[in-house]
């Protein structure tokens, strides 16, 4: 384990690049992990991170310190800055002084849709794809396709509100959903408020794919035209509409209810 103390150093200087440029991390191929619960889901599901950083006051944190072994035990390079340091590189307040950085995933894409999923058209705030990635995963959906309008799936917002979920994902960036839907193998359903049927109503026992969009317009008309079937989620109470993230959750689990119960 290496210690770093100087801000003039060459490594420190390439990561104060990565960590505040997400042209910097699209460039190298590389996403920056934060925090015990997102660094411990990586060890959990994808393996060893590129490097490990850490701060100084976090050796003495138990739960960060077990993660670092795991990390020099594996191989995993790793190293220590002091408090100060850190803190520049950090995105979080008050967080754990705990980074890994890990090469961004890259799936062959699948041009036709065959099993479960997600679409996501020109989806514009991070804490909302975040949301539905860690709903999407809770659900046991695996892929998600993203529109090139869509916020980066990689950002450092994004893993942070997901918590972990990307690492139970497989996720498709800057995808042509027309294209897509046009050659699914499985019905593609979207919300819509003035649609007659309910989501409680739909068969989602079999296969599907969910089709949601941008937060203040919604799903293209060429994209919702392409649509199989068109599903409503009842509400009382005088909303117009409610979140995508939570109508994302909602028919998440609709989805998985009607499967646990065989109806």
């Amino acid at each position: 384990m290496k210690s770093i103390t100087s801000r003039d150093n060459p490594l420190y200087k390439e990561l104060k690049h990565l960590t505040s440029s997400a042209q910097v991390r699209r460039k190298a191929g590389q996403s920056v992990l934060e925090g015990i619960h997102l660094c411990d889901a990586y060890l959990q599901h994808a393996g060893l991170p590129l490097l490990c950083v850490i701060g100084e006051s976090t050796l003495q944190h138990a739960e960060a310190a077990a993660l670092l072994g795991r990390c020099d035990q594996g191989g995993a390079s790793c190293i220590v800055l002091p408090d100060a340091l850190f803190h520049v590189l950090s995105q979080v307040e008050n967080g754990v002084a705990l980074i890994f950085i890990v090469k961004t995933p890259q799936a062959a894409y699948q041009p036709v849709l065959t099993q479960d999923a997600v679409l996501l058209d020109n989806l514009q705030d991070p804490g909302n794809l975040g949301s539905i990635l860690r709903s999407a995963a809770a659900a046991g959906i695996r892929e998600v396709y993203c529109s090139a309008g869509t916020a980066s799936a990689w950002s450092p917002k994004v893993l942070r509100s997901a918590m972990g979920a990307h690492f139970l994902l497989t996720i498709f960036e800057n995808v042509d959903l027309l294209q897509l839907t046009r050659n699914t193998k499985v019905p593609v359903l979207a919300t819509s408020s003035h649609a007659e049927d309910s989501v409680y109503r739909a068969d989602l026992k079999r296969p599907l794919a969910w089709l949601f969009g941008h937060e203040g317009q919604g799903v293209s008309e060429e994209l919702l035209a392409l649509a199989r079937e068109k599903v409503a989620i009842p509400h009382l109470g005088e909303v117009e509409s409610l979140n995508v993230a939570a109508c994302a959750a909602i028919c998440f689990f609709e989805q998985v209810r009607q499967r646990i119960a065989g109806t």
